[in-house]
């Protein structure tokens, strides 16, 4: 209690010596978008296996930072594609991605692991998905989500498209046509030929782990679902202690079009997740004396039918909303947001120590989360050649 006593303190007189409210003046531990490009260069001319490419959209009105880092000599059975800040305001998204790779460079105390992971698995990544944008936010605009059109572009992927925002349309508008914005067409030319076996996009605004789908109320995603719920599992209990499985089953609200399902289906990935990895201090607490005591309510209820969406979760949801899970009732968080620095709150770390702590926390996840995913594929190769040496097929 002292320590967060300190560290409000510390906030508060940064906060009155500052006359400006942007992000570098008040929260001088983040990066600029400038500084997140500077530091992904350079860790392309030392790091081993790494590449950093920059690449325009079609109409050349965006430019997005794609790094590929695969390990020299190795063959990785699993491919995986990490996207991170699709919503401006998510600046620990991103912090997260870049954090991630300097360990996979060898630069964390987790390089140890990242070497052990790289054996088996390779990576693209996309650091920041909404670039335009996130210079507004960092100027200060920190409730700000959509792309520099107003899109909301983890609604404008084409699987179960709507032209409909089901919320505030300044937050979730989906665009004019499924992939109508410069950054989707990218995202789906990248994903589509990198063809990955493993996706994960990454959000803040909640904590909390899921898979396919979020966009129909009434189903379970049926490849790999024990697989996947096996891994969000036990993930869940390592490093979230928070909500974890299906995104949209039965919970009352469809989030149609998000990059979650389209690659699960669309591209017939293996293995598809979304994590929410921050809600602001002054919610998680609330969040984590809730989740648990939901789970010892109906744990067993949920371990039998492995998704969030039944009443009996509903009460929780509609306290704690997602940005995959969400209730007909809500009322959007934005309305409940009143001030650009109750934004920043909500979404990302705003003292270095939690910020360090989050983002090396979700390093191990995404390296752990790797290592499963691997080790399931390897399970599936070996077993289909037993099956075709059984039947006489090799």
């Amino acid at each position: 209690m002292a320590g967060r006593l300190r560290r409000l303190s510390h906030k508060r007189h940064l906060r009155s010596k500052s006359h400006s409210h942007t992000m570098a003046s008040l929260y001088p531990f983040y990066h600029t978008s400038e500084q997140l490009h500077s530091q992904l260069t350079d860790l392309a001319s030392t790091c081993e296996g790494m590449t950093l490419q920059s690449i325009p959209s079609d109409d050349g009105s965006v430019n997005i930072d794609v790094v590929n880092i695969k390990k020299p000599g190795s063959t990785p059975i699993n491919k995986n594609f990490l996207l991170f800040g699709e919503h401006a305001r998510e600046l620990i998204s991103p912090e997260s991605g870049l954090h991630f790779i300097q360990s996979l460079c060898g630069q964390t105390d987790l390089k140890d692991k990242a070497q052990q992971v790289l054996q088996d698995s390779e990576f693209q990544i996309v650091v920041s998905g909404n670039p335009h944008s996130r210079k507004k936010v960092e100027q200060g605009d920190f409730c700000l989500r959509v792309n520099e059109n107003g899109v909301d572009l983890n609604r404008n992927w084409d699987e179960e498209w709507s032209a409909a925002p089901p919320l505030d349309p300044s937050d979730t508008n989906p665009g004019s046509k499924p992939f109508s914005e410069p950054e989707t067409k990218l995202f789906k030319s990248l994903v589509s030929e990198y063809k990955p076996t493993n996706f994960l996009t990454i959000h803040s605004g909640t904590r909390g782990m899921y898979m396919p789908w979020a966009y129909d109320m009434d189903h379970l995603a049926k490849r790999n679902q024990p697989q996947m719920m096996e891994i969000l599992k036990t993930l869940d209990k390592d490093y979230c202690q928070c909500p974890f499985g299906a995104a949209g089953r039965e919970v009352g609200y469809s989030c149609p079009g998000t990059c979650l399902d389209w690659v699960y289906d669309k591209l017939e990935t293996p293995y598809s997740f979304a994590f929410e990895i921050y809600i602001g201090e002054q919610y998680d607490g609330e969040l984590k004396e809730r989740w648990e005591e939901k789970m010892k309510e109906g744990g067993s209820f949920f371990q039998l039918n492995s998704h969030l969406g039944h009443e009996h979760f509903k009460d929780f949801f509609t306290e704690h909303p997602s940005c995959f899970v969400q209730l007909k009732s809500q009322t959007h968080m934005k309305q409940k947001l009143r001030t650009p620095e109750d934004c920043f709150v909500q979404f990302n770390p705003d003292d270095e120590e939690t910020y360090k702590d989050t983002v090396e926390n979700w390093s191990k996840v995404y390296l752990d989360m790797a290592n499963m995913v691997a080790n399931n594929l390897r399970k599936d190769k070996s077993a289909v050649v037993q099956n075709a040496t059984v039947s006489g097929t090799v």
